[in-house]
């Protein structure tokens, strides 16, 4: 997965920001990321504290780590069923 060049802190630095009055035309510019990068973050940080943007990245790294396994078990299971 790439590395994203802003933590959740500057994340949610950025959308606090805004929230405080700044146009979202400048914002960007100013951090030099799109429009379309402001509103996702905003959809998915907004209202967010630091601590809290943590845990949810914590929560997707695990989500991914147990997909992959659920996923790599379904492929064992159905080489020894084909096998059969």
């Amino acid at each position: 997965m790439k590395k994203s060049r802003f933590t959740e802190e500057l994340t949610i630095d950025v959308l606090k920001e805004a929230d405080a009055g700044m146009k979202v035309a400048d914002l960007c510019r100013k951090h030099g990321i799109s429009d379309a990068t402001f509103y996702n973050w905003r959809s998915r940080y907004g209202g967010m504290v630091v601590s809290e943007a943590r845990r949810l990245r914590k929560l997707d790294e695990e989500n991914q780590r147990l997909k992959r396994l659920v996923a790599e078990h379904a492929l064992e299971i159905q080489g020894v069923l084909g096998k059969m």
